[in-house]
């Protein structure tokens, strides 16, 4: 393992106040990924804040809703960095009624359009984002039109863009999606 696999969950419990196990894996090609699961929402921010001062960029962030998540009561959310080229995720846990999440826009300026992307989608309360408008959808659409819309077998065969049209199109008393 590099010194990632150590300075990584040192930066990462220094930063949230408690012990951050992290598990590293390295594929047939050479490729190392780090995997964490956070025990609260809360620690998404004191842990990207870690990461920044590792180096680290946000790539990208990931709201879902899989049957396993639902099942168990809550919905996740990845955080997907990059450390200089070794992919870390940071994954959190929220309840499905009443989520929050602090944002990490003073940290990462690109989680913008993933934290309004997850508002709108999944009905996740950004706290302290600086511009929570709405993306995609028109304001008369309630929010979390992914999960009343689109079933998760649907969302994972890539075709979640085209559903969520045809349905809101239908909702709306408009033209069929094509």
């Amino acid at each position: 393992m590099t010194e990632l696999s150590e300075k990584v969950p040192a930066a990462l419990s220094r930063r949230i106040g408690e012990e951050v196990a992290v598990e590293w894996r390295i594929d047939a090609k050479g490729v190392m990924t780090g995997w964490c699961r956070l025990r609260q929402g809360a620690f998404i921010l004191p842990a990207a804040e870690g990461v920044a001062r590792l180096g680290g960029r946000l790539s990208m962030v990931t709201a879902s809703l899989s049957a396993g998540a639902r099942q168990r009561g809550v919905r996740e959310i990845a955080y997907h960095f990059d450390l200089d080229g070794t992919t870390l995720t940071l994954t959190i846990e929220l309840p499905l009624e009443g989520a929050e999440v602090p944002s990490l826009t003073p940290v990462f300026r690109n989680a913008d359009w993933n934290e309004r992307e997850f508002m709108e989608l999944y009905a996740i309360r950004v706290i302290g984002h600086p511009d929570p408008r709405r993306l995609f959808l028109d304001k008369s659409i309630e929010p979390a039109a992914f999960e009343r819309l689109i079933p998760y077998s649907t969302f994972t065969n890539g075709a979640s863009s085209t559903a969520l049209w045809a349905k809101v199109m239908t909702r709306a008393g408009g033209e069929e999606a094509p």
